[in-house]
């Protein structure tokens, strides 16, 4: 598992929860021991992404999180307007 998979399993979860997949996007920015990954979805798809009191996000931060120790890096996730 890279950083890259990193990006492509936040990329599959968006894209799963929004109505416009076609307008998802992950951009990586790559550090030494982070790896930080800024999410952009369409303005209407904003909601669906963050959850009722931040809970999707929440969770998308766990499984994240937990693919990341794997490879003993460290990786936030920002959500983007």
């Amino acid at each position: 598992m890279s950083s890259a998979s990193l990006k492509d399993l936040v990329e599959y979860l968006a894209k799963a929860l929004v109505d416009n997949p076609d307008d998802v996007e992950v951009a990586e920015i790559a550090g030494e021991q982070t790896v930080v990954l800024e999410l952009r979805v369409a303005k209407e798809d904003l909601g669906k992404v963050i959850g009722k009191q931040g809970r999707t996000v929440k969770a998308m931060r766990a499984i994240l999180s937990a693919a990341s120790s794997k490879l003993r890096k460290r990786a936030d996730l920002e959500i983007l307007e």
